[in-house]
């Protein structure tokens, strides 16, 4: 197993949607169990492959009841409103308290490529959002409210050497 680098605001990988994942075997299990380990080292409960600049629909997560693996996740339901507190591994060190839905289900594919639904409230409903976010290429920045987004890209811009990271 491998622990990969993982990619930060704002290398465009972050940005770019990913691409579905279309080949199900021996080489995607080896992503998943990587993005574990880059996932658990950082320490993180959530990671997607384009964090890790890896521009397919895979994420890895655990909130502490056990890691689970989604491919090709489409959010099918949201519902409620949760004020929490919310940060990325991709944006490190920095965490905003702003609303998102309390509630989420999600569909995607097991690492076998049979379906499968994983669906919960406040943190797993915030998890499941962020995660199928970054696979559109969605910061958490773009989630946050004008003011605070305008604040947090200048403070992110100022830390930033130039020519990037």
């Amino acid at each position: 197993m491998a622990i990969y680098p993982i990619r930060v605001f704002p290398d465009p990988v972050l940005r770019a949607a990913a691409s579905a994942v279309t080949d199900f075997g021996p080489e995607l299990e080896r992503l998943a169990d990587d993005m574990l380990e880059t996932m658990y080292e950082a320490p993180g409960v959530g990671l997607a492959a384009p964090q890790i600049g890896i521009s397919k629909r895979i994420f890895v997560a655990d909130i502490g009841e056990g890691p689970f693996v989604m491919v090709n996740p489409e959010i099918v339901e949201t519902s409620g409103k949760w004020k929490f507190e919310e940060g990325c591994l991709s944006v490190p060190g920095l965490w905003w308290e702003f609303s998102r839905p309390a509630f989420a289900r999600v569909r995607g594919f097991d690492l076998e490529g049979a379906p499968v639904e994983y669906a919960g409230d406040e943190l797993m409903g915030r998890l499941l959002q962020h995660e199928t976010d970054h696979l559109a290429g969605t910061l958490i920045l773009e989630r946050l409210p004008r003011r605070m987004r305008k604040d947090a890209l200048r403070d992110l811009r100022s830390a930033v050497p130039p020519g990037g990271v």
